[in-house]
């Protein structure tokens, strides 16, 4: 990393990732279960409503707070302020345990953590001096400061049952309260990003203006192909886990997450290379590997349910799934759209990777996998990994036939070196 601001913006990623993997491994059984058990026993539904704070927040962001970043306010001053307030709520949610108020705290947070997904990644793409290249080995920071907040958390915690689970399981949101404080004075540090006001005959509201980019044949292609990548991507968390319990593969509870873990390692080494890759294939081809992932990843899930050692190495496919399509992708949002509307066109895109995919992945797999499962309980997961394998493959051939972005958007030819 040549940038000279390089290291505080690999610092930005790993508190800004550090802050929602601290909570959301937990937050589940923490809600789920009954007191007795280590939880404060909300309903399904209930969990449902705290489960779609960070949709409802992809939604209103591209309106509201991803619009004030690109004209309104300095970007360090955005995260400033929404990590010192978001912070605030979700340090709330340690004390309460009655679900009107543990919501209205959650989607605060939401409302405000959100968007700054999007704008630290502009502040990023604008001190950086080749983004193709250094993106990757910066953004990497994110997946290191998952590890760092969710690993010790669900090994040290995790697995607690009984009243005493109820005050370590809290510390969740001690953890990721103060994690965002210590943000917020730090983006005070970063280096100055300026908003920028729309130009005489430009549209006054950035999210209209970049939402008008789709326009182009090979923006929409990319818009679609997210969308289905995001709900497969998912719905890989909502089915993995109760797959590698199940009889079938038979992997103890204790290692399940070790072994999803697997995939953010493999993240953290795909991160280093991507420059590398994006200058020797181009963003096509990589976005297509991407997509791809997936397809072989569900495709040895469907094919080779009972290969416990095939099904635990096919992990390491997480890094290509995530590096190669969604890092790849936010880089090519920075090259393709105008200075002025960037972060509202990466709050567009994070629309679907965190709002409308998660949705439809909910809508799509949860009642699949239900219509799958026989009395017994077993599930033929056989034919319900064939769907998203599908969904992958179709998304790759939309890539090749629709995505032909401009030649004066082709990665350089020394990004990686």
């Amino acid at each position: 990393m040549k940038s000279p601001a390089a290291k505080k913006l690999f610092l930005m990623m790993v508190l800004e990732f550090f802050i929602w993997g601290a909570w959301l491994p937990l937050i589940w059984g923490y809600m789920l279960n009954p007191v007795d058990k280590g939880g404060i026993g909300f309903s399904g539904s209930e969990v449902a409503w705290v489960g779609s704070a960070f949709a409802i927040a992809s939604v209103v962001g591209i309106f509201f707070s991803n619009q004030f970043a690109d004209r309104n306010f300095a970007a360090e001053k955005f995260m400033a302020f929404s990590h010192l307030v978001g912070g605030l709520a979700i340090l709330g949610m340690y004390f309460v345990k009655d679900f009107n108020t543990f919501f209205a705290l959650m989607l605060i947070h939401s409302l405000l953590y959100v968007p700054t997904i999007s704008v630290s990644n502009s502040i990023a793409f604008t001190h950086m001096k080749d983004a193709q290249k250094e993106f990757g080995l910066v953004r990497m920071g994110g997946t290191i400061g998952w590890i760092l907040a969710a690993w010790p958390f669900y090994f040290i915690i995790g697995n607690k049952v009984g009243a005493d689970a109820i005050a370590a399981r809290q510390n969740i949101f001690l953890v990721s309260g103060v994690a965002s404080l210590l943000l917020a004075f730090f983006s005070l540090s970063l280096p100055h990003t300026p908003p920028k006001p729309a130009s005489d005959g430009e549209g006054r509201f950035a999210w209209l203006r970049a939402a008008s980019f789709l326009s182009k044949p090979f923006l929409l292609v990319l818009f679609i192909v997210t969308f289905i990548d995001s709900t497969i991507h998912n719905g890989y968390f909502l089915m993995a886990e109760g797959f590698l319990g199940s009889k079938v593969v038979g992997i103890e509870q204790k290692w399940i997450m070790p072994v999803m873990s697997i995939g953010q390692i493999a993240e953290i080494a795909t991160m280093a290379v991507l420059g590398m890759v994006l200058s020797r294939l181009g963003w096509k081809t990589t976005m297509i590997l991407g997509v791809l992932g997936h397809a072989a990843r569900f495709a040895v899930f469907a094919f080779m349910p009972q290969n416990q050692t095939m099904i635990i190495l096919v992990q390491v496919l997480h890094g290509i799934c995530y590096a190669f399509f969604f890092a790849t992708l936010y880089i090519f949002i920075d090259a393709a759209f105008p200075k002025d509307v960037r972060s509202s066109a990466q709050g567009l895109f994070n629309l679907l990777v965190l709002g409308l995919g998660d949705l439809a992945a909910k809508w799509i797999f949860i009642p699949l996998q239900g219509s799958l499962t026989a009395k017994d309980g077993s599930v033929d997961y056989h034919s319900l990994f064939l769907w998203p394998t599908g969904l992958s493959l179709a998304a790759a051939v939309i890539l090749v036939i629709g995505f032909w972005p401009p030649k004066e958007l082709e990665a350089p030819a020394d990004a990686g070196h």
